[in-house]
């Protein structure tokens, strides 16, 4: 009933009026990983489009929460926008037991932007040339060797858990304030491996600066053929993969919602958008509005069940 008389109260408002000035798009997590490259080429077309600034604020901290907070309080007016990996909005439920906002009630979803495939990677002079070397490396060393993540809760710290559960490892986690600082120090060789998404993987690796064993989701990447997936690498029953999500503040109207989903779904399929996206490794995505909320919601029980098959509990 709100948003239809939210609608009503707009309705005499052409489409064309919106943005009318700078929109905020909100990234929960420091700049240079993965979330924040996806951000900036998505929020550069979109200032192109609409002829307004679309700028890119990275609020990082609590995997998340405290960027993705900043949105879910906002006013619900289109002119902040939150894009975010799962945590926010598909995990973190499962892993904190106080939230300052429900994702499944506090956001307007827009768009699913990018699909990634999370990648295995080790430091060079880490002594594993493959995944099956690796939990060798872990088995002689019970609680000697860490991997990094981009905070509690990310995709990389549940598919490092989850690599944990199904090998029967002893592994320690560290959390850092975002992906960018655990691959900083994963290159400088602070820690020996981490679970981490393709575009932040894959120029370590072509600069030779880490080594990738293997692709965590279901198949193998386009762009690293020869790489197995972890359950071809001997470790059943692993798969995680990660991707990249446009909400709005609960209660934006209709008007302003039908432009930002028509918008997004016509540039993710711009050839020129698509060739960026696969360069880093990432799929433009396909769903939207209704179809992406659907999205949300099983991928909000699909983390929720990998987090109990990796014994972690609500802090």
């Amino acid at each position: 009933m709100g948003l239809a008389l939210l609608g009503l109260a707009v309705s005499h408002t052409p489409l064309a009026a919106f943005p009318e000035r700078a929109v905020r798009i909100v990234v929960p997590f420091p700049a240079g990983g993965s979330n924040d490259v996806i951000a900036r080429i998505l929020g550069q077309r979109l200032s192109e489009v609409w002829s307004q600034p679309v700028v890119i604020e990275n609020r990082g901290g609590a995997g998340g929460n405290i960027g993705a907070e900043v949105v879910a309080k906002a006013d619900p007016d289109g002119y902040t926008l939150l894009l975010s990996a799962p945590g926010p909005l598909a995990i973190n439920t499962s892993l904190f037991k106080q939230m300052s906002f429900d994702p499944a009630k506090d956001f307007a979803p827009v768009s699913l932007i990018a699909s990634v495939p999370i990648v295995l990677a080790v430091h060079p002079q880490v002594r594993a040339n493959s995944v099956a070397e690796l939990i060798v490396l872990a088995r002689a060393e019970p609680g000697k060797l860490h991997f990094g993540s981009s905070g509690a809760g990310s995709t990389n710290h549940l598919a490092g858990e989850l690599f944990k559960a199904r090998a029967s490892i002893n592994i320690v986690h560290v959390p850092y304030r975002g992906a960018a600082p655990a691959m900083n120090d994963l290159v400088a060789g602070h820690i020996p491996f981490m679970f981490d998404n393709m575009p932040a993987v894959r120029p370590q690796v072509e600069g030779g600066k880490v080594r990738a064993l293997a692709v965590a989701g279901a198949t193998r990447s386009s762009l690293y053929p020869e790489l197995p997936t972890m359950a071809e690498a001997g470790v059943a029953g692993f798969e995680a993969s990660a991707w990249f999500g446009l909400v709005a503040p609960a209660g934006t109207p209709p008007a302003i919602m039908k432009v930002l989903v028509e918008t997004t779904e016509r540039l993710l399929k711009e050839p020129a958008m698509v060739a960026k996206f696969a360069e880093l490794g990432a799929e433009p995505g396909s769903l939207a509005g209704p179809a992406f909320a659907t999205y949300l919601r099983s991928e909000a029980d699909k983390w929720s069940a990998i987090a109990k098959t990796a014994g972690l509990n609500p802090q």
